[in-house]
């Protein structure tokens, strides 16, 4: 029986999720977390064999989970359940720990066959992923650390400077440094345009 440990902060995604693994015969949901932080005090007091989660989660989240929990539970397997697409995510992600990205809209059958698929220790990426992997440069989001990258994702989706550096345990100074270097890198000037390159490049 695979043991597998959702994470997710919408309560009916993890409802559904539990349902569809239950019919699977072999899969058993054996806790569920709400947050980040939740996930990680919950991996720290039991074992599992793969941890699903979603990509944005109140706390604790992204690759930053995905570092953490690899640090704690360097055994683990995590596959990454996002609505974000996976051509800007997954090469990040799997770099990060994780062993499998699946965007939500993906079939039921995939998201068993993913688990199926890193519990017996291999990798799930689709197509979109895979040549994010050889071609991260593509739209200059490569030349982004991966604290930037947080960083940028956080602005975009309307965060102030003061509510990313709470999620992601800065200070205000250092996010604004961060947004600097990302705007220098993308070769922008302001924060509208950099939701406008989100939007372009499919990361909102």
């Amino acid at each position: 029986m695979i043991r597998v440990l959702l994470a997710d902060d919408h309560q009916i995604v993890r409802d559904g999720l539990r349902s569809l693994l239950a019919r699977a015969g072999d899969i058993e949901v054996a806790a569920e977390a709400a947050d980040g932080d939740q996930a990680l005090a919950l991996v720290r007091a039991g074992a599992y064999d793969v941890a699903v989660l979603d990509m944005s989660m109140p706390g604790i989240s992204g690759l930053d989970l995905i570092k953490r929990l690899a640090v704690e539970r360097p055994k683990l397997r995590m596959l990454v359940l996002s609505m974000h697409g996976e051509k800007q995510y997954a090469a990040r992600a799997l770099k990060a720990g994780a062993a499998g990205y699946l965007n939500k809209d993906s079939a039921a059958e995939q998201l068993v066959g993913a688990i199926r698929k890193i519990s017996a220790g291999g990798v799930h990426i689709g197509d979109a992923a895979a040549a994010s992997l050889v071609n991260a440069d593509a739209t200059g989001q490569g030349a982004l650390t991966d604290r930037e990258f947080e960083v940028l994702r956080l602005l975009v989706a309307g965060k102030s400077p003061t509510d990313v550096g709470e999620q992601l345990h800065l200070s205000v100074k250092t996010v604004s440094t961060h947004k600097t270097r990302i705007l220098e890198k993308l070769g922008l000037k302001t924060t509208a345009e950099l939701v406008r390159y989100a939007l372009e490049n499919k990361l909102l």
